[in-house]
């Protein structure tokens, strides 16, 4: 292999460490978020002209390990005992939530469907995905419905600019907005601030004690990808990634059950570094001219899903009566993901339901992958 190829897979690999280092050290970057930073220099990658010939190799290479590396890893931290402790309103909004979501995928799938667009279905599973999940599930789908490489880039670049425009509004007028038709949040008087410092949730892979856990869990997300590969080679050739994915999840919800395993929280940050690793790869992919002659049908697909499930949630929640906090909560958590819940929590001033949100976020993450490969199945027969 050329020695330029070999410093290009090593440059992804560097790049997301230093992306998470300096989430860690730039308000500016975590602010930005680290998947969009990703994303930005994978971009100005592609765009530079500087990538060696045959560099679609290693690209290939990077995007097809790092995201079944990521799935045990973000999973195992899962505690699923927890999810039936939340508070009723808190599930009640969740649900609410994911049925929105939806709902919306299926109404905006006839409404901007393609009159050619026989893969049209592997959209709104993305969508399912992102909107439930976050990345991880996104790139997961990509992988087990075999999305192209241009199709994921237009959703996923798209999906950010939107999504965007959608966490901008819940930050600055969303609260006043929601108030006027939803009840406010009832401060309870024995409820007691969290102790656990938000901006530091998702940030501990650099601790020297995170070594060995890290070892650890990485090791057995190894195993469970060898034995979910082995899983899927018995069936036809055909099935086989939609057979890994599902098995890496389903093995890792079931490892997150063994004691003291799920209590090895830096794993979700080694997640999000493998995570990083296909979004810089993935982005480097990227060609302006298909971005910029994209198909309005997947520009206003996802505008239509993050705006109009918003809508939906905030129409049921009027008579369900969720209040205003409890819903820009988890639809933070559903649409933009965990790390994205503190800083709403922070702009309304509410940590009581930090916790409860980034829980609904993790919940997410969980059913992000079954439940878009379920609804892709049922919009192909449309």
């Amino acid at each position: 292999m050329q020695t330029s190829l070999i410093l290009l897979g090593i440059f992804y690999l560097i790049i997301p460490a230093i992306i998470l280092y300096a989430s860690k050290k730039s308000s500016i970057i975590k602010k930005l978020g680290s998947i969009v930073v990703a994303y930005a220099i994978g971009i100005v990658m592609g765009l530079s002209g500087l990538l060696p010939e045959g560099s679609a190799q290693i690209q290939d290479i990077m995007t097809s390990a790092s995201v079944p590396l990521a799935i045990p890893l973000l999973l195992f931290p899962t505690k699923v005992k927890e999810w039936f402790s939340l508070a009723g309103p808190t599930f009640k909004a969740l649900l609410v939530g994911l049925v929105s979501v939806v709902v919306m995928v299926f109404i905006g799938f006839f409404l901007f469907r393609p009159q050619e667009g026989e893969g049209f279905w592997k959209v709104g599973a993305l969508l399912i995905g992102v909107y439930t999940g976050g990345t991880p599930n996104l790139a997961s789908l990509k992988a087990m419905l075999e999305v192209s490489n241009e199709t994921y880039l237009v959703v996923h670049s798209y999906d950010m600019i939107f999504s965007t425009l959608y966490f901008l509004f819940l930050i600055t007028i969303g609260q006043r907005f929601f108030k006027l038709f939803l009840p406010a949040f009832q401060h309870r008087k024995d409820s007691v601030q969290q102790d656990q410092d938000d901006e530091e949730i998702f940030d501990k892979i650099f601790n020297r004690n995170s070594f060995w856990p890290l070892v650890k869990v990485f090791g057995l997300a190894i195993l469970i990808l060898a034995v979910s590969a082995g899983l899927g080679s018995l069936l036809p050739e055909a099935y086989f990634m939609i057979t890994v994915i599902l098995s890496l999840s389903t093995l890792a919800l079931l490892a997150s059950l063994i004691p003291g395993l799920n209590k090895i929280e830096k794993s979700f940050d080694l997640g999000m570094y493998f995570i990083l690793v296909f979004s810089v790869a993935v982005a480097s992919m990227v060609n302006l001219r298909e971005l910029v002659a994209a198909s309005l049908d997947l520009i206003y697909y996802p505008a239509f899903v993050i705006f109009g499930s918003l809508a939906l949630q905030s129409i049921i929640s009027r008579f369900t009566k969720t209040d205003v906090d409890t819903l820009m909560i988890t639809s933070t958590a559903l649409i933009c993901s965990p790390p994205f819940v503190p800083v709403v929590s922070s702009s309304i001033n509410n940590r009581n339901l930090l916790v409860p949100g980034i829980t609904v976020g993790l919940i997410g993450y969980a059913v992000g992958n079954y439940l878009g490969f379920i609804v892709g199945e049922l919009l192909k027969y449309f």
